[in-house]
């Protein structure tokens, strides 16, 4: 029987949200394996000058382990 596991990731980009995601994405798989699916739980922006200077992303990353 297969286990998912699932972590917490926060991550952020200067470019978009789906990057930020992407980036989330990109640190989780350098540590787990089998990574099979990611859900962005929170989303927030850094604001300068009344403009958006970095996009955030609070994910969760859900992963196979065993079987």
């Amino acid at each position: 029987m297969a286990i998912v596991k699932v972590i917490e990731v926060i991550a952020s980009s200067d470019k978009s949200f789906d990057d930020a995601a992407r980036n989330a994405l990109k640190e989780a798989s350098k540590s787990v394996n089998n990574i099979e699916s990611i859900y962005v739980k929170e989303m927030n922006a850094k604001v300068e000058n009344n403009e958006i200077v970095s996009y955030g992303v609070n994910a969760k990353v859900s992963f196979k382990v065993g079987n």
